[in-house]
Order: structure tokens, then C-alpha cells, then sequence
């Protein structure tokens, strides 16, 4: 045997004799050291694969987002770590440790109750419980950084809604009491008793006499057939002496007709002389409106002469406007306040609300009537109304600065535990004078709502669902690649086989 071989067999010989005493040792006396090793470091492995890595972002561009730190791509700024739970997703707790927070109808959101029910299309309310938040992302801050943002809230309570509408007035005639004198024959004015517009006229009073050739003729026709029944009174036919009777009261009625009054007729068979012009008489109280005649003045019949109006009673025209037109209701009590008589009240009452919108004003108009025995009220005038509106019992209330009005959507923040905030959409109803709100359905008597500071809590919980998206999106591309490719797919409205048949017809034609 050479040197050169006895040397590598020196070699592997004792090299086998340490792999032997190395095995010995471990399987020996350093297999329980080494268990134990393990056991003590597997929790902490297993912590650390739990939690996630750690990701950073961009303040001005959340929608960077990378693993490591640095500077933003866009603005240059450092990049600050990424809180866990941006995404406002709350850690899912086993079925038996949540808690039910309130029940909610599937399809409307804003109907919630303390209670399983059914809601009113029929369907069964579902849970929602405390580590949810359907209306939006839940958010939760710092109890300084609230401070600091000046976030209040305040209580959603039972209470009386009532509210009180100051408008302005316009006074009125009534109009069921206005009334238009005017002659029934032709004839030339003689003289005008009433030759004031704004002159107080009673019931009977002399307006004018009327010259008319034609009542003249009634007139004579009038006497012959009173001479005439005179005179066949003491016919002996019957018949002859009732033919006179009617002739005459026909001629009696053709005066009447024409408004001679009965006190003319009687002077006219005392005197049996007839009279050159007829009287007209006030048949109304009231003022004179409007006067269309003058003395010497030719009229036909029908002529419109006068227009009366009785002011013993008024009415008021109220501008109520489209937004307070749920508080007023026929019958209420309402006050007149006359500003130009220190500030006098009046009582009157609600008649009317009319069916249609002033196209100028956009408002509607609200009928009130009262008594005007003194006559300090004159139409044409303007007052101050007070609409005494009905209280509304039972309400659930919230400050009205608490509701985000944002297009058709009207959101709430509910302030919950541990900084917590949850945004709400819900429905609203009336307003009153108090700043208070009526919250139709969405809110639970006894929670507390956000009064300010909401908007930046809007922002954040709409940033925070924005890039919890981003986030899902990241985390499962293979999804969001099949999505795409499904919707590819569906938009080119092709199978496999053709688009298979395509790149093969593709092919031939580049051979």
C-alpha cells in the first residue's frame, strides 16, 4: 500500500468514527434539550405568522400602498406605516360572544328595531350585531383626536314637536259678500244719490233715479189695467171681472220685475199718476268699490253700476311655503298682529288652504276669517300671522345639525364604545322651531348621535371603505384576474371554440 493511500484511508476512518460519536450525542442525551427548544419557540413562530407584515402609505395619496418604507411615487413625502383596521372591518368574534346590536330589514336599510320582527314588505328582520357596520365603514379615533376635532353628540329622545309659522297677511274682501248693482231696462241717469267710491251704503238706501221711456209705458199700462179692474168689478160674467184681476196684477209683477219697490207701486194707485223716473235702492250693506255711472249717464240693461262690498267680515291670505305646508291643517287657531296699531292680536281661524302654488312667490295660500266689526282691518292691507301649528306626540328627535344631507341619501354618525363611530343612513320627517329633527326610521331612542365634526368623519369612513377595497383587491389578485377575464369574456360574447377556430384562421393567414 502506497503512502499516498494509507493517507485517505486515515482519513475516512476517523471521519466515520466522529459521524458515530455525533450520532450518539444527539440521540442520546440532546434529543430533550432540543424539544424543549422547539416547544418554547413554536408559540412565537406562530404569533409571528398571525400577524400581518407591516404596510406603509402615502398621506395625500392613500391609494399608495407598499410593503417598505419610503417615499411617496407622486408627492415625494415619506411614506407612514398603515394602521391595522383601516379598512374599518372588525375582528370576527365566535357566534356565541356577539352580541346583537339591533335588527334590520334587508331590503331598507333605515328600518331597525330592538327586536326580531318581520319588516313592512313581510320579509324577516336580520341581526346585525356590535362588530358590524351595514351602513358604511365603522371607524374608530383616538379620544384626543376627537377632542381635538370637537366632536359632540347627543341623544336620540322621545319628544313634542310643535312649531309656530310666522308669515305675512294680506287682507281680503269676502267674498261671498260682494255684490254688483246694476239696472234691468235702459234709461239715462238723473241723479246720483251715491257718487262717492268708499261711501257706506245700507241695506235700502237710495243709489239713483233712472229716466226710462219703457217704465213709463209699465207705467200707464199699470194705471189703465187698475181703471180697467175698477171698472169690470161689477160685471156679471165672472169670467170678464178675473180676466181684469189678471191683467192687472201682470202688469203688477212687470214693475216689480224691473225693482220698483212696493212702497212705489202703492204711491203709484194712490196718485194714479205716473212717475218720470225709476229709483234704485241698495239691496246689500256694505262700501262702494267700484262706481261705473255718472249723472246723465245712458245705460243699458245689465249695465254693471255699482260694486258693493260688506268688511264687517274679512278674510286674510297667508304665504305658507312648500316646506311648512305639513304643519298647517284646516282649523287652526292662528293671530293677526296689526303692526300699525301697537302691535294689537286678533283671532282668527284657518278656512281654507288652497289646492295650488303661487308660480311668483312659490308659496301657497292659507284662508283665515275673522270679524271686522270696527273696521281696522282694510282689504288691500298687510299683517303679520302666527300659525299656531299641532304638536306632534312621541317623536324620536335628534339635533338637525346631526343629519348629513348628501343627494338623495340622509346619513347619521352613531357614536358608539371605545371611540367607535358608525355611519347610519336613515329617513326624516319634520322640523320644528328648537332646531330639533324627526327621525322617521334609522336611529333608536337612547342612542347617541354625532352634532359635529361629522363631515370629517364622512371623509374618513369613505376613505377608509376606499382603500379597504384597494386592500381585498391586492390580497386576492387571482380573483380579481378571473373577474376580469370572465368579464372579457362576457363582454366579447365568444366560447372557447371559437376563439380557438379564431387564432387558428389567424394562423393560416400569417403562413
Amino acid at each position: 500500500m502506497s503512502k499516498t493511500k494509507r493517507k485517505i484511508w486515515i482519513i475516512s476512518l476517523v471521519g466515520i468514527m466522529a459521524g458515530l460519536a455525533l450520532s450518539f450525542t444527539f440521540s442520546g442525551f440532546g434529543k430533550p434539550e432540543l424539544e424543549t427548544v422547539v416547544e418554547s419557540a413554536a408559540p412565537s413562530s406562530a404569533v409571528a405568522a398571525e400577524e400581518p407584515a407591516q404596510q406603509y402609505t402615502c398621506g395625500m395619496h392613500p391609494m399608495v400602498i407598499v410593503d417598505e418604507p419610503g417615499s411617496c411615487p407622486i408627492c415625494g413625502m415619506d411614506l407612514v406605516p398603515l394602521k391595522a383596521g383601516t379598512g374599518g372591518d372588525a375582528v370576527a368574534k365566535p357566534a356565541g360572544e356577539r352580541k346583537v346590536k339591533y335588527w334590520q330589514a334587508p331590503m331598507d336599510p333605515t328600518y331597525i328595531r330592538n327586536e326580531p320582527g318581520k319588516s313592512p314588505m313581510g320579509m324577516d328582520l336580520v341581526p346585525v350585531y356590535e362588530d358590524e357596520a351595514p351602513g358604511g365603514s365603522m371607524i374608530s379615533i383616538d379620544p384626543v383626536t376627537a377632542q381635538n376635532m370637537g366632536v359632540r353628540t347627543a341623544i336620540a329622545e322621545k319628544a313634542e314637536l310643535s312649531r309656530t309659522i310666522r308669515t305675512v297677511g294680506l287682507v281680503a274682501y269676502d267674498e261671498p259678500k260682494q255684490f254688483s248693482i246694476n239696472s234691468k231696462i235702459a234709461g239715462w241717469v238723473e241723479r246720483l244719490y251715491v257718487n262717492e267710491t268708499g261711501q257706506f251704503v245700507k241695506k235700502g238706501q237710495k243709489l239713483l233715479e233712472i229716466y226710462s221711456p219703457e217704465l213709463v209705458s209699465a207705467q200707464e199700462e199699470f194705471l189703465l189695467a187698475l181703471n180697467n179692474q175698477a171698472v169690470l168689478a161689477s160685471s156679471s160674467f165672472s169670467s170678464i171681472a178675473e180676466g181684469a184681476n189678471r191683467l192687472l196684477e201682470a202688469s203688477r209683477k212687470r214693475l216689480r220685475l224691473w225693482d220698483i219697490s212696493e212702497d212705489q207701486i202703492r204711491r203709484l194707485e194712490k196718485t194714479r199718476k205716473s212717475e218720470k223716473t225709476l229709483i234704485l235702492r241698495a239691496s246689500y250693506n256694505g262700501i262702494v268699490n267700484m262706481k261705473m255711472v255718472n249723472e246723465g249717464m245712458f245705460v243699458k240693461a245689465g249695465m254693471e253700476l255699482f260694486q258693493l262690498s260688506d268688511i264687517s267680515k274679512v278674510w286674510v291670505y297667508a304665504d305658507i311655503y312648500e316646506y311648512e305646508l305639513p304643519w298647517v291643517k284646516v282649523g287652526q287657531q292662528a293671530e293677526i298682529i296689526l303692526p300699525f296699531v301697537g302691535e294689537q292680536k286678533l283671532t282668527a281661524k284657518v278656512t281654507y288652504i288652497y289646492p295650488y302654488v303661487e308660480s311668483k312667490t312659490r308659496t301657497i295660500k292659507a284662508r283665515l276669517e275673522l270679524d271686522n266689526p270696527d273696521f281696522k282691518l282694510k282689504p288691500d292691507m298687510y299683517v303679520n300671522v302666527r300659525l299656531k301649528t299641532e304638536t306632534i306626540m312621541d317623536a324620536v328627535t335628534i339635533p338637525a345639525e346631526a343629519v348629513l344631507h348628501s343627494g338623495e341619501k340622509r346619513t347619521v354618525f352613531i357614536a358608539l364604545e371605545e371611540g367607535k363611530f358608525e355611519p347610519r343612513e336613515v329617513k326624516v320627517g319634520i322640523q320644528d322651531d328648537n332646531g330639533m329633527i324627526e327621525i322617521k326610521q334609522g336611529v333608536l331612542v337612547g342612542e347617541r348621535v354625532v352634532t359635529s365634526a361629522q363631515f370629517m368623519l364622512d371623509s374618513e369612513s369613505q376613505l377608509r371603505e376606499a382603500i379597504a377595497k384597494m386592500l381585498e383587491a391586492r390580497a386576492n389578485p387571482q380573483t380579481s384576474a378571473s373577474e376580469k377575464e370572465a368579464d372579457s369574456n362576457s363582454a366579447d360574447g365568444l366560447s372557447d371554440k371559437e376563439k380557438m377556430t379564431k387564432k387558428d384562421d389567424a394562423e393560416d393567414l400569417f403562413k
